[in-house]
């Protein structure tokens, strides 16, 4: 039986990745210098800056409904893995002056993301016993 401890964390994984892709979402709506910058390195303003932040806005969206949650953490996963290549190889690990901080906020996504992948199929996989 999916355990009380393992759906409290799986709210928590939920929630993190959430909370963290929706508090970016100010920056990329409002054209703040930083993402224009980071996304001028990509060759990708302005569209490019749009679309994302829609994208994560889905995917914040989707990891809080439950029934929704493994498809936003799919999308997660995607989302964050182009962001992390492109710190890797376009734009740096520190990006603006920001000491590395959307780098790892985009490794908290990814592992929370795979957490919530993990569980979730957990879960289903032991009610289907």
């Amino acid at each position: 039986m999916f355990s009380k401890s393992n759906s409290i964390t799986l709210l928590i994984v939920r929630i993190i990745p959430a909370i963290i892709l929706m508090q970016t979402l100010f920056f990329k709506f409002t054209a703040a210098p930083e993402s224009v910058e980071i996304f001028t390195k990509l060759h990708m303003e302005p569209w490019g800056r749009i679309a994302t932040g829609i994208l994560e806005l889905i995917t914040g969206i989707l990891l809080l409904i439950p029934p929704t949650a493994l498809l936003g953490a799919a999308l997660g996963l995607v989302l964050m893995s182009g962001a992390i290549a492109s710190h890797l190889f376009v734009i740096g690990i520190e990006s603006a002056g920001d000491r590395g901080q959307l780098f790892i906020l985009a490794i908290i996504v990814m592992l929370c993301c795979i957490a919530v992948v993990y569980l979730e199929k957990r879960k289903a996989w032991e009610k289907s016993r």
